[in-house]
């Protein structure tokens, strides 16, 4: 069982639902059913919902596969709220119409936190422990 991971894909999992539902209430009410409509607000919603996309996969893959291997759950446990923090973060920053510092701010966690679980998992895959071998 991997419960840092699975705690995370169902956070995960949620904010996506939010995103998608915010989405739609724009869809809505501008009667949009295909593309953005020409309205900035559904594109950087729909922008925020994709980006999210992007990156959540690869994260919580990286995230299980140390759990797995038996990275420090309390180091995964933080890892995995920095993302989750910097993603809504990042979603909230994306619905400015100006540029401000928590689009910025959510996308430099993001990949902190991406480089990190790559660095650790590199680490991990080329420092294997040491196995015992029977005669």
């Amino acid at each position: 069982m991997l419960p840092v991971t699975l705690t995370f894909a169902g956070a995960a999992a949620l904010i996506n639902l939010w995103l998608a539902f915010r989405i739609v209430a724009i869809r809505r009410t501008g009667k949009v059913l295909h593309g953005d409509g020409n309205n900035p607000l559904l594109l950087s919603r729909m922008r925020a919902q994709s980006n999210f996309v992007e990156y959540a996969p690869f994260v919580l893959i990286l995230m299980a596969l140390i759990e797995l291997a038996g990275g420090s759950k309390s180091w995964l446990w933080g890892i995995g709220a920095v993302f989750t923090v910097a993603r809504l973060v990042h979603m909230l920053g994306m619905d400015a119409q100006k540029q401000g510092p928590l689009r910025s701010v959510g996308a430099l966690l993001t990949w902190a936190v991406l480089l990190a679980l790559a660095v650790w998992a590199i680490w991990i895959g080329s420092h294997p422990p040491a196995t015992i071998h029977y005669l």
